[in-house]
């Protein structure tokens, strides 16, 4: 996939290149043009001032251009009108009779050059011929030939310039997209472990309720039941759970405090149905839960209330401590709580100070 041409780097370095380049020109050769006047002789002084108003004008055509990106052609006839104007006075203007023109000789190159960074050679090359045309004859093979090679080596190098740099803007693109591309598929592998890991533990927590079940009703649980069972587990571990693929939410806890390590003091209330992946989180976070207080708390109980709505609540009487202190990289709060709820739409709150005990309360859906 190609990066977007609005935010690459090739598309912001060619539009600094169009806003600027002409600008830069026009402002060059106004203060060039300034200096040619100077040069001029008395007796074509009216005519340098003519040229050197044309300049200015030229100068602010092209500033226009180059900040509202309209009336490029109008700006590129008027820089070609202007360098043919000062090469072909250039006699006219110059100093002694037969002296080589330094300001139309500087028009030339700086215009031959900057137009290769605006416009593609198709428009150059005939535009850097006819200056050269105008420019070259008059001064006859000997003084002509050093500038024709002089000004067709400047626009080539300003245009190999210039696609070189265009290379390397591309270059950086296809860096970046690639960057992108292998941040995406970290992303995509991590999220992919995330799902296994969910998996597992839904597989976990579903098959240790089914067999507690079975082994608290012993001989009395019928084959059908255990078939039931079976089904149920089958329909969450591959997400056919029934319509939104909802699952019986205590069912699942009920599995996650038979293997708890601290002793847990209940109260249930009934609880619809819910997503599977809303139980899951639940499910993991009330997991997560026990578990800080088996090794933080310092006390062997907890009290889990189930409330409708869903309210889920995990309270213990020890030691506490105080969240605001937490050090950052301690994850097991904001990422196995708080973020994971956060994940399914729900919210977990967690409610402690210093001696006073914790709660953790996670509800679904939050609101």
């Amino acid at each position: 996939m190609p990066p977007d041409r609005e935010t690459s780097v090739e598309a912001e370095f060619l539009t600094v290149v169009g806003r600027f380049a002409g600008p830069a020109r026009g402002a060059g050769l106004v203060v060039i043009s300034v200096f040619g006047v100077l040069a001029t002789p008395p007796d074509a002084l009216p005519l340098g001032f003519g040229l050197l108003a044309l300049a200015v004008g030229t100068a602010v055509a092209e500033h226009l251009a180059g900040k509202t990106g309209r009336g490029k052609p109008v700006a590129f006839a008027l820089t070609l009108v202007r360098a043919a104007a000062i090469c072909g006075t250039q006699f006219l203007t110059a100093p002694e009779a037969g002296e080589l023109n330094q300001w139309a000789l500087n028009v030339l190159t700086i215009t031959a050059i900057t137009l290769q960074w605006e416009w593609p050679p198709k428009i150059t090359v005939p535009a850097v011929a006819c200056l050269l045309a105008i420019e070259v004859p008059p001064l006859g093979f000997e003084d002509g030939l050093p500038v024709v090679l002089r000004v067709v080596l400047e626009a080539a190098l300003a245009r190999g310039a210039f696609l070189l740099l265009l290379r390397t803007t591309r270059r950086i693109d296809d860096l970046r997209e690639r960057r992108a591309r292998l941040a995406r598929e970290e992303s995509l592998a991590v999220e992919r472990r995330r799902q296994e890991r969910e998996y597992l533990a839904v597989l976990h927590d579903t098959a240790a309720a089914t067999f507690l079940t079975v082994a608290q009703r012993g001989e009395s649980t019928a084959p059908a039941e255990v078939a039931e069972y079976a089904r149920r587990d089958l329909a969450i571990l591959t997400g056919e759970s029934g319509p939104g693929g909802v699952v019986d939410l205590e069912t699942s806890l009920r599995g996650v405090l038979a293997e708890s390590p601290v002793k847990v003091e209940t109260r249930w209330s009934p609880l619809p149905p819910m997503p599977a992946s809303a139980a899951l989180a639940l499910v993991r976070a009330v997991r997560e839960a026990l578990v800080n207080v088996d090794r933080h708390a310092g006390v062997g109980e907890a009290r889990l209330t189930v409330e409708d709505g869903v309210r889920v609540t995990v309270r213990d009487e020890g030691r506490g401590f105080d969240p605001a202190t937490t050090p950052a990289q301690r994850r097991g709060v904001r990422g196995s709580l708080v973020e994971r709820m956060a994940a399914v739409g729900g919210r977990a709150r967690v409610t402690s100070a210093p001696g006073a005990g914790t709660t953790v309360e996670l509800v679904w859906p939050d609101g």
